[in-house]
Order: structure tokens, then sequence, then C-alpha cells
């Protein structure tokens, strides 16, 4: 399925007016690809990777907009900001003249009843409104992306204006 393709051949087979953006991971390592090939990186989840999009950026004249990434569950296994350092992180990073900072991202805690994953979504939407009343310099908070196939309903009620939906439309992924 298209989940195996390498990236190069999604992009070269979606082609037209579509807006790629990285949700996942990203290793320092693999910055300069990703600038190339992303609109957008929604899961900026570290000041050494911030630096790392920055210099990056820097060297070939562009901006780049990125989403940062919020541990809203505080997860072992999940990367992200801590909820209380986010927007300490937000204005070290405003200071990055090739990184915008658009928003916010997080990926809540798994449970089968979307309704247990409706505090987590709410506890963002409130650092969200925070700092979006700040108006700190390099910072457009236009987006809430949070919620993905089992929980997006939650999360548009709770305030996301994006959503990850890829089981939703691609199906299980398959081994």
């Amino acid at each position: 399925g298209l989940y195996f393709l390498p990236i190069n051949t999604k992009i070269e087979l979606v082609k037209g007016s579509v807006e790629w953006h990285l949700i996942g991971h990203l290793q320092r390592n693999k910055v300069k690809m990703a600038i190339s090939m992303f609109s957008m990186i929604q899961s900026m989840d570290s000041l050494s990777l911030a630096e790392e999009i920055q210099k990056r950026a820097e060297q070939v004249g562009k901006v780049i907009d990125v989403l940062v990434q919020v541990n809203i569950g505080r997860e072992k296994t999940k990367y992200g900001i801590d909820p209380t350092d986010t927007e300490s992180f937000i204005e070290k990073v405003a200071l990055f003249p090739n990184l915008k900072v658009r928003g916010l991202m997080a990926i809540a805690p798994f449970k089968q009843n979307p309704e247990e994953v409706r505090p987590y979504f709410r506890h963002l939407k409130s650092i969200f409104e925070s700092i979006k009343q700040k108006s700190i310099k390099n910072v457009d908070m236009n987006y809430l992306s949070m919620g993905m196939s089992n929980d997006f309903e939650v999360a548009i009620e709770e305030g996301a204006n994006m959503v990850r939906i890829g089981t939703g439309i691609f199906g299980a992924r398959t081994k």
C-alpha cells in the first residue's frame, strides 16, 4: 500500500496543489531532506531540532512553518515539549528567523473511548489560547493540530482546526 512507498515517490504520484506536512518524529540528520520536501513540519519537539531546522533553512534561504509538538499526556513513549514548558519553548524558538511557529500539535494518549481524551484536547486548547493571547513576535498561532482517526470528532469539538486522518482514509496498516 501507499504507507510503505518512500515519501518522494508519494509526492511524485500526487502532483498538483498539495501541501505536504511532516507529522512524525524528525531526526536531526533528516532535516535537510525534510525542509526540501515539506511545507510544514508538524512535529518540532526539541530545541536541538529547532536549531537544526533553523540552520538548514537559513542555508537554503527558506522560512519553515512549524507546529510545536506538545507531549500533552506526558507519556514516556511519545516525543514533545512538556505542557508546562511550551510557552517558554516557543519564546526561544520565536527568535529563530527561519522558523515560523504556526501553532501546536499533540497526539493524545490512545483510549478505546474517545471521550476519555477530551481533557487532553481541552488542556492543549487552553495552552494554545494562552500563547495566542501573548502575541509573541514571529509566532502566528493559527493551527491546533490534534485528533486522529479514532478521536478526531472529540478533537474538533475541543477546538482542533487540523486533524490527522490516516487509518480512516488509507485503512489499517498491514505488516
